[in-house]
């Protein structure tokens, strides 16, 4: 059970980190000259923390026998 209260902890902090990453990815996006770099590196962080998420959320659901 503790183990299950740590997945559920880091899934947390990491949609925690997803939203604020998401708030910075539009602050970005609005600036009229922003660095295209910087963003396409925010955004693939993104996409690596929601990985991340479902990896976690996988591991919290029971395997259903075949």
């Amino acid at each position: 059970m503790r183990d299950e209260e740590s997945i559920k902890r880091r899934i947390a902090e990491l949609q925690l980190e997803h939203r604020g990453l998401d708030a910075m990815i539009a602050a970005i996006g609005e600036q009229p000259r922003f660095d295209e770099l910087q963003l396409r590196r925010l955004k693939k962080r993104k996409l690596q923390i929601k990985d991340s998420i479902l990896l976690l959320q996988m591991q919290l659901v029971p395997d259903v026998p075949a």
